[in-house]
This record gives structure tokens, sequence and C-alpha cells, in this order.
């Protein structure tokens, strides 16, 4: 049975283009238009996840995500939003969601944010990751392994053993195209040009052996 997603927009338009793009492997319960709604979607349609945007009417999405875990601490809820600031992840998180995908970087991340909230992990997006990690404001350095999903260290130490993308997506149960995806952000994330690059940081922070 496939998992049960509701989606909260008030751009319909978004909407709409979320629910094509994600019908194939998710059953979309419904689609609601503001906090209030989806409030009472969340309450009557018992989704698996919820995605939805900070910015809505009536009540945004962060302030509706506190009150609905008030009444149930589990639910799980993916904001995908045009807010890029650290401040407005940081808020989201600390409300109780599990992800945090910006729109431009979907349609990929946000899968993988699904995927992760399912699993009963959390997933932001790797752009804003490192930026979210305490004492990050200045100081002392912070650990660049800390701002990867466990997914992404996966790929990582699987590319750094020399396995090509193939190989990584057979073993992890993924497609060829999501590895090659995460390893694309890898490179971003970690400020990474080529493979050897990626063997030399998996090395010097112990991912792999050498």
């Amino acid at each position: 049975m496939k998992p049960r997603i509701l989606l909260a927009d008030d751009h319909r338009i978004v909407a709409e283009g979320l629910k094509n793009l994600l019908a194939a492997d998710f059953e979309i319960v419904g689609i609601v238009e503001d906090g209030r709604q989806l409030l009472d979607g969340a309450n009557r349609l018992n989704p698996d996840v919820i995605v939805a945007d900070i910015s809505m009417p009536g009540l945004n999405g962060i302030e509706a995500l506190k009150l609905l875990r008030a009444s149930n601490p589990k639910v799980r809820l993916i904001f995908l939003t045009m807010h890029g600031e650290p401040a407005y992840a940081r808020r989201a998180l600390e409300a109780g969601a599990a992800g945090f995908v910006l729109k431009h970087c979907a349609p990929e991340e946000l899968v993988v944010a699904l995927r992760a909230a399912l699993a009963g992990q959390c997933f932001v997006t790797p752009a804003l990751a490192a930026k979210l990690l305490p004492g990050n404001s200045g100081g002392v350095e912070a650990d660049p392994v800390l701002s990867l999903t466990t997914r992404q260290r996966e790929v990582l130490r699987l590319a750094a053993e020399g396995k090509v993308a193939k190989q990584i997506a057979a073993e992890l149960g993924i497609s060829i195209r999501t590895v090659e995806f995460h390893k694309y952000h890898l490179m971003e994330t970690l400020g990474l040009r080529t493979g050897a690059d990626l063997v030399h940081f998996a090395i010097r922070h112990g991912i792999v052996d050498l």
C-alpha cells in the first residue's frame, strides 16, 4: 500500500504539480490551502506524512505544526518552502518538522525527505544543513560530516570504496539517478570537485579506512 500524503499549499498550481509528481509512489489523500484546513485534514484523513508550505493564510505552517504536535507528537510534517534563510529552518525543526526542503530543490529532495520521514528520520536541504549546526556562527569549525544525511554518508562510503553508481544503487536499493543526485549534493555541500576528492574526504573523516 502506498504511503498516504497530505499536501498543504495556498498556490493550487504548485499543489497540483506536486500531486502529479508524487502520484506514482504515494497516495495523495488531499490538498488543503491554509493552516486551519491543514489541521482539519490531518485529523480527518490521517496521512502518513504532511507536505506543507510555511506561508499560508489564516495560520502559517509552523504554527499549525505546533498545534498538531500538541495533540499528536508523532505527526510527521515536511516543509516545502521558498524561505531559504536558516532562521526559518531552525524554527521549523524546533517545532518538530521531519524535514525542510526548498522549492527550487524539488522534486528529487522532496522524495528523499518523504522516504526519510517515513523511516523516522529527518532530512534538511544540504545547502542549509551545515548552517544549522550548533556553534556554526563562528569560532570552531563545524564538522562537515554532521551536515550529511544517513543516506548521503552511505553513498559517500560506497563511492569512496570505489563502487560505481550502478553498484551503489543495487546495494542500497535505490535508483542510479538517486545515487547521482546524492553524489552531486555531496560535492556541492562539501565543496569537492572530483571523485578523488570524495575519497580523500572520506579517509580524512573516518568514513572509510586507508
